[in-house]
């Protein structure tokens, strides 16, 4: 399958740089798996969701990841930290190959190794710091510098787990109280934690798509979560993940193309897709989180073994959270939709508006 399958026209002006002031304000295009639309408001999700659905949102957090500081020369450069390593030092993102220190402030300097290694020098607590100094890491198509309220807008209202430098932005639509009127109809609201990767994001540079490989990124469900996807689905309620985030978290699990660690990319799993029962543990605590990374890379042909339902937002050309969608409701379907939100002025991207797909 050919990457430019899943190009289309997005016309620049309809790349939201800014959220809504109300986050549940923002418009909802459902799309039925028989290609049918309907134009609603996110506060109209509800209505969509029945008793004993289950619907499965990720509490991962973001971190200001991006730094900003001064070379000896007086030049400013950005820096964006991805993860932290064993011996205090971090990968980042950063344009050239820098080797040098990085004034970020007086407290704190950043040694960078060809602009893909930094350790920091400070004197505090590396966390604090970063917090204070650190903007949030908003995608490159959002044209403008990080403002101090996205440390509030760009952040679900449930994210808990710190360890993303990119938000979960299906989730940016919900509020407590859309929740618990979500929770009120009988709808179990459960959550795992996926945290965001630069992978994610990563341009498609192959012709074609089984050529592309995902970076891992960490994940987290609750074995009882697990039990309760099961008993669901055999009893013919819905899963309905919020976003791809949550959704190759799941699929990664189910279908084992995940690793926890030990030598196999994918553990052994029953046919229910629960890992195999263990014996003889002498006592030992038994885990109650799969924990694990996932590189699983979902296009059209991919047989969902977890997710029903999926509440989105609109995507990239040629990106791979794209192609996710295409796998779950058919390319000429996301395409048709794509171009009526196009027509209908829908805001496109991380602060834009969202889609129901059921």
């Amino acid at each position: 399958m050919k990457t430019a399958d899943f190009d289309y026209f997005l016309p620049e002006a309809l790349i939201a740089l800014k959220p809504l002031k109300e986050r549940t304000s923002s418009r909802l295009l459902v799309l039925h798996r028989d290609g049918t639309l309907e134009h609603k408001n996110f506060f109209d999700l509800p209505s969509y969701l029945d008793q004993g659905d289950i619907l499965l949102i990720n509490n991962t957090k973001v971190f200001p990841a991006r730094l900003t500081g001064a070379k000896k020369d007086g030049k400013i450069m950005d820096i964006l930290l991805m993860r932290e390593n064993a011996g205090s030092t971090w990968d980042v993102l950063s344009q050239g190959k820098f080797t040098g220190t990085l004034k970020i402030s007086d407290e704190l300097e950043v040694e960078l190794q060809h602009g893909t290694s930094a350790r920091f020098r400070c004197s505090g607590d590396i966390r604090d710091l970063i917090g204070k100094y650190g903007n949030m890491p908003l995608p490159p198509y959002i044209r403008r510098a990080p403002e101090e309220s996205d440390k509030q807008t760009y952040q679900t209202v449930y994210a808990m787990n710190e360890g993303s430098i990119a938000a979960p932005t299906a989730g940016l639509h919900f509020t407590d109280v859309l929740l618990s009127s979500i929770a009120s109809k009988g709808v179990k609201i459960r959550e795992l934690t996926l945290h965001v990767g630069v992978g994610t994001f990563r341009p498609i540079r192959t012709l074609m798509l089984e050529d592309h490989f995902m970076d891992r990124e960490h994940f987290e469900i609750e074995k009882t979560i697990i039990a309760e996807i099961q008993e669901a689905k055999a009893s013919g309620k819905r899963i309905v993940a919020v976003g791809t985030t949550s959704t190759r978290s799941l699929e990664g699990y189910f279908s084992g193309r995940y690793n926890n660690g030990s030598k196999s990319p994918s553990p052994s799993v029953s046919h229910a897709g629960l890992p195999l029962k263990k014996v003889g543990t002498g006592g030992m605590k038994v885990p109650q989180s799969i924990t694990g990374t996932t590189d699983i890379f979902i296009y059209p042909g991919y047989t969902f073994m977890a997710i029903d339902s999926l509440v989105t937002n609109f995507h990239l050309p040629r990106s791979t959270p794209l192609m996710l969608v295409c796998a779950l409701a058919g390319r000429e379907n996301i395409l048709t939709a794509y171009n009526e939100a196009i027509a209908n002025g829908y805001r496109f991207l991380s602060y834009g508006d969202a889609m129901l797909i059921v």
